[in-house]
């Protein structure tokens, strides 16, 4: 219920625009699909990807990939419906918006006025739950609460209960931080605006007017021709998605729906047929402390090609999902996958079919062979602001790999004159040299704009010590904070591993005996030291400290 993906490019917009011809034709699109399908490895036989491309009300290409139950071998359709997570927001965001346009509410009205016994309600506006400004503590992040917690039926009262007491991130208005817990209170303020469910407003208001078929499964979460949901274990192997009652995602994330259901919300949404011009503008229209994260109301804001794009992604149990839509050519790309596995990059697949139908394709990647030691010259940190965020450039294995602070490593390609392509982005980076030394220009959309980054140092040694059998022993164990859980255990091989539930394994080195390294990203572990066994560790990520005991 987390995902979104910023990165933008702000444009006052309005909600009806001519319609530009496209230059790829459908078949085009469909083999390009294709494409893109066989690089990101979706399979025949396992879960699977539905997509859809439509120029306002024509559509372009729609297609399907995989089994919508690999237990019974049913093949994915286009038509078959999944979890829409947290593209809800804009649904539920859409909702709180048309009863502001009715006349029912401010966007500056307090919670306090609809919830009244809210802590702190009367600081918080509904400006600042629709972008995560409230400071609210997210329930989903609580330790162990997305395991067995997830499962029980609540109404909203007993789930706005679970967080309510819970100490706030920041001041409301003072910083960013994306949250579920802001829109579960959104979820509440229709409800007490309209005097019915947040999902049966959104029905009547907004849903049945336009005939856009996307609903609420209720408890029993029975929807005809929804696909089954998929994850992956610790060891990869293939399993249905966990349980949760879909009374928790609510406003957060509770949706079904298939990608043409999208492209008809789009239509409605963008086409101007749903709100006032001047609501619909601050939805499209990061501000506040939201303007650094680009994030609207349930809609985040990006460029492709130089153009302005809005989107949003989901994630929730066993599915993930992404929503786009460029306003000036009133395009749409929809993609839903029936799994929630790290490694399929949905934003990557919707950034080529998008830019493919514009007519603007993304550059081929045409590698060039360099050797370790041609690599190793563009070593060294580089930073955007002085050193607080760095990127730093290490050969790993003969690769070249960027690590952006608080990051895994990224696997560079060189397509030579200094230049690099991001692995699984369409990003690419030119390493530039001058007197005063050497820059690292970093273009997001591959080309055109681009944020630089100087080198401020070399790279920094990684020195690994050998731990003896008891040293290691004392580190081993379960570890909870109040955000995550973490496993660190010894493989087969005796080597230090570590996981966090619905992550990939990562290994760990010592720098010493209650200090740790992960490799895999930009992390230290520092153990508390006890005589036996550590009883705490201090888990450093990016600008992140998070504490957890030894269970």
């Amino acid at each position: 219920m987390s995902r979104f993906l910023p990165h933008a490019l702000f444009l006052a917009l309005s909600p009806v625009l001519l319609s530009p011809a496209l230059a790829a034709p459908a078949q085009t699109l469909s083999a390009y699909a294709e494409q893109l399908l066989d690089e990101q490895g979706i399979k025949k036989d396992g879960p699977g990807l539905t997509l859809l491309v439509a120029q306002g009300d024509k559509l372009l290409y729609q297609g399907a990939r995989g089994m919508a139950s690999v237990e019974l071998g049913v093949p994915l359709k286009p038509e078959h419906r999944m979890r829409l997570g947290s593209i809800t927001k804009q649904f539920a965001a859409a909702t709180l918006l048309k009863l502001i346009d009715e006349g029912k509410a401010s966007l500056d009205d307090r919670l306090s006025k609809f919830l009244p016994d809210y802590p702190n309600g009367q600081a918080i506006t509904l400006a600042q739950l629709l972008n995560h400004s409230s400071g609210v503590k997210s329930y989903t992040g609580i330790a162990g609460y997305m395991v067995n917690p997830i499962r029980a039926q609540l109404s909203t009262a007993e789930l706005v209960k679970v967080f309510k007491d819970l100490p706030v991130d920041f001041a409301p208005g003072q910083q960013y931080r994306y949250n579920n817990s802001g829109y579960v209170l959104v979820g509440a303020v229709i409800e007490a605006l309209s005097g019915k469910s947040w999902h049966q407003t959104l029905d009547a208001a907004l849903l049945k007017p336009q005939r856009v078929d996307v609903r609420y499964p209720g408890e029993q979460g029975l929807i005809a021709g929804q696909a089954q949901g998929y994850s992956r274990g610790e060891s990869g192997e293939l399993a249905t998605a966990g349980l949760v009652s879909m009374t928790q995602p609510h406003a957060a994330g509770a949706l079904v729906g298939n990608v043409e259901s999208l492209w008809r919300w789009n239509q409605a949404l963008h086409g101007g047929k749903l709100l006032q011009p001047a609501s619909y503008q601050r939805m499209v229209t990061p501000e506040g402390a939201a303007q650094g994260a680009r994030y609207g109301f349930g809609i985040g804001t990006d460029s492709l090609r130089g153009q302005l794009m809005l989107q949003h992604g989901g994630g929730i149990h066993g599915f993930s999902t992404l929503l786009v839509y460029q306003p000036e050519a009133q395009l749409t790309v929809a993609l839903l996958s029936n799994s929630d596995s790290a490694g399929l990059s949905l934003d990557l697949i919707a950034r080529k079919l998008a830019a493919k139908a514009l007519g603007k394709p993304y550059p081929a990647i045409r590698p060039v062979k360099l050797d370790s030691g041609a690599l190793q010259a563009y070593e060294g940190v580089y930073s955007a602001d002085g050193g607080k965020l760095s990127r730093t450039l290490r050969v790993i294995d003969g690769v070249l790999t960027s690590t952006r602070t608080g990051s895994r490593p990224i696997k560079l390609t060189p397509l030579g004159g200094d230049r690099f392509a991001f692995e699984g982005s369409v990003a690419q980076a030119q390493i530039e040299r001058s007197a005063q030394g050497a820059t690292l220009a970093y273009y997001p959309d591959a080309e055109g704009q681009a944020d630089r980054w100087a080198k401020v140092a070399e790279l920094p040694q990684q020195l690994a010590v050998a731990l003896k059998p008891a040293e290691l022993q004392a580190l081993v164990g379960e570890y909870v904070g109040a955000q995550i859980r973490m496993r660190i255990f010894l493989d087969e091989q005796g080597r230090l591993k570590g996981q966090v539930p619905g992550q990939p394994v990562v290994s760990l080195t010592a720098q010493s005996a209650r200090e740790l390294q992960v490799v895999e990203v930009d992390a230290r572990l520092s153990f508390s030291a006890e005589p036996d066994k550590a009883l705490s560790v201090t888990l450093k990520q990016g600008g992140a400290v998070l504490a957890l005991t030894r269970q």
